[in-house]
């Protein structure tokens, strides 16, 4: 008998394992689909969200079959002899082009054509073009960073060559400088894996540029109370930042010891990386699944502790990342430490998990400059799962992580030209200036002085407030766009009247609609045995928080590995959601992933007709 519940279980997590990959490419997909509430949605609208759907069509337009076009080969423009300004100019559009697309920079494949084929470049002409490169840079206020070269020779001569390829060839980083700290690009990364694995001390020795002594010296800066630091372990969602400069250095302190304050770092960076340094104990993670949620990371970089592999909550961390499709990096800590047979028995294990059905990634260990370079330039793909191998005592490997960091490409959707839309995420009480609340900007533009609507209250109304400043970074700023995390200066908002999981909206005559209830399409992923009405979870959607509870299925039940339409309503009070939000809710081991399919429920129209009619026949026997 035990042994037929065990193998069904183990059945039942397979089948959970394998659904999750694919659900959460379907829930990528919709989200891109979003409706805002409020906005009009045209049968144009429907025709637009069709042609997104096969968007592997597109390469058909890059192909240049029109006649029309005459396309001007790069080789040209980086040799030109006769017309030497007009092709410099030409040059000039090329990049400025790949530059804005990159959201401030772009990877040049110095020898190779927009469609992979080789300039044939000898040593000579590639000195040639690469000062073309430069001078066409500089003339849109950026700086040329060589990353590695082949046949060339010098520093950044690549290890491996082939006998056969003579020509020579390179990676440049082309960055621009930032004319104000808008133009900033900015990576949010979320920091996860097992208590104890290593991330706070990771972040210390990545941001301060010095290196740990063994005992937790690198990590003290980072913790934001006084419990967290007399125990060692972090407990809230903390937040650091790392800065490179337009040639791809570090911006670091030339005192060593000294930490740069973030208004430093902000001005003398052309690239920040926020890192949210989350909780690994298993008692705050309601703390670390909000955090990851509500800072809508671009990337994860999951901790490993070398002498521990792959326990507790980091397979837990992972599996949220993977259902929220965030692309996932993987760093082992300890090395030195750690006995090379043990050390080889994590490595195994983390590939086996990554190669699941569950994860369906392509792990690949980074072990010189040359991979980290290749690695970081095709992470764009989502299979791809970069594994470093470092020591924040002898800095080991730490180079190819700031390395790798600095080429990391810019990753999410964003919708600069939608309605305003801002999620709260923490509040604050500021001396001399009030309430400030912080979060990230889902879609559209604010500038200071803007009218809008924060809320809703535990009775769903919104209140009329003004934007007193915005600040990025800790730097006063005058506008914010969608994709930055900001933080509002609001005017005459007492901070009690503030929570995380609210929204500010711009000011409009209609007064925003709340929805206690709302129907979602969700996968089970785990729970011991079956999931009937009346259930209630903690339900995670952005920065929102709160106990739900299950108010119809379209089904008598559904247990691990099911897909199922299932209506919700919060048990405290209303929220702003919209049609295409990504959910999450869990309770004890039970966990569900989800996206919202419609907000309000009409329960004349029940998800599942026969069993409510079922219901009201067994009620009335019993009246009888």
């Amino acid at each position: 008998m035990a042994t037929r519940i065990g193998k069904q279980t183990l059945h039942e997590r397979r089948k959970g394992d394998s659904a999750l990959s694919e659900f959460a490419d379907y829930v990528e997909r919709q989200q891109k689909l979003r409706q805002v509430p409020g906005r009009s949605t045209t049968a144009t609208g429907s025709k637009d969200s069709t042609t997104e759907d096969h968007a592997e069509l597109d390469i058909i337009d890059s192909l240049g079959l029109a006649d029309s076009v005459t396309h001007v080969r790069l080789k040209e423009l980086l040799l030109a002899g006769s017309d030497s300004e007009g092709r410099l100019a030409q040059l000039s559009d090329v990049l400025r082009n790949r530059i804005d697309e990159g959201n401030g920079e772009t990877l040049f494949e110095l020898g190779y054509e927009d469609n992979g084929e080789s300039m044939a470049l000898t040593k000579d002409e590639w000195k040639v073009a690469m000062e073309r490169l430069q001078a066409a840079a500089t003339t849109l206020n950026a700086e040329c960073q060589v990353l590695i070269t082949r046949n060339v020779g010098g520093e950044y001569e690549a290890e491996t060559v082939s006998e056969k390829d003579k020509h020579a060839d390179g990676k440049v980083m082309i960055r621009r400088n930032p004319d104000t700290v808008e133009d900033v690009i900015e990576l949010r990364i979320a920091v996860v894996g097992n208590v104890d694995a290593g991330k706070s001390t990771m972040l210390g020795v990545l941001v301060k540029g010095s290196l740990d002594d063994g005992r937790g010296k690198a990590r003290v800066n980072l913790f934001r109370h006084k419990h967290e630091i007399e125990s060692g372990r972090t407990s809230s969602v903390g937040m650091e930042i790392m800065g490179f400069d337009s040639r791809g250095e570090v911006v670091a302190s030339t005192v060593p010891g000294r930490k740069l304050s973030w208004e430093e770092i902000g001005n003398r960076s052309a690239k920040v990386i926020s890192f949210t340094d989350l909780a690994g104990h298993e008692r705050y993670l309601r703390t670390t699944v909000f955090g990851l949620l509500s800072s809508s990371p671009n990337y994860c970089l999951l901790m490993v502790a070398a002498n521990n592999g792959l326990i507790g909550m980091s397979k837990e961390h992972l599996g949220i990342a993977l259902a929220l499709n965030v692309p996932v990096l993987v760093v082992i800590t300890k090395i030195d430490i750690c006995p090379p047979q043990i050390l080889q028995q994590t490595i195994q294990q983390l590939v086996r998990i990554l190669k699941s059905p569950g994860a369906r990634k392509i792990p690949i260990l980074i072990k010189n400059k040359e991979e980290c370079i290749n690695t970081a330039t095709q992470f764009v793909s989502q299979r791809i799962c970069p594994i470093f191998q470092v020591s924040n005592v002898t800095g080991e490997n730490l180079d190819l992580v700031r390395t790798f960091l600095n080429i990391l490409p810019h990753h999410g959707h964003y919708d600069a030209q939608g309605p305003f839309e801002f999620h709260v995420n923490d509040t604050f009480s500021v001396p001399f200036v009030g309430t400030v609340v912080s979060g990230v900007v889902k879609s559209g533009v604010i500038h200071t002085g803007d009218s809008i609507l924060i809320g809703p209250d535990s009775l769903g109304q919104f209140t009329a407030t003004t934007i007193r400043s915005i600040e990025r970074k800790r730097i006063g700023v005058p506008v914010c766009s969608a994709g930055q995390s900001a933080s509002f200066a609001l005017k005459k908002v007492r901070r009690k009247d503030v929570r995380k999981g609210m929204v500010v909206l711009p000011k409009l005559e209609q007064s925003p609609k709340v929805y206690r209830e709302f129907v979602a399409e969700v996968l089970i992923l785990s729970h011991a045995t079956t999931i009937k009405t009346k259930y209630q979870a903690m339900l995670h959607v952005g920065s929102i928080s709160q106990t739900c509870s299950i108010i119809d299925i379209d089904r008598a039940y559904v247990r691990t590995g099911d897909r199922a339409t299932v209506a919700f309503r919060f048990v405290q009070r209303p929220e702003y959601l919209a049609v295409g939000d990504r959910l999450l809710f869990r309770e004890g081991r039970t966990k569900g992933l989800g996206i919202v399919k419609s907000v309000g429920y009409d329960p004349s129209k029940p998800l599942n007709p026969e069993g409510s009619k079922a219901n009201e026949n067994g009620s009335a026997e019993v009246t009888a």
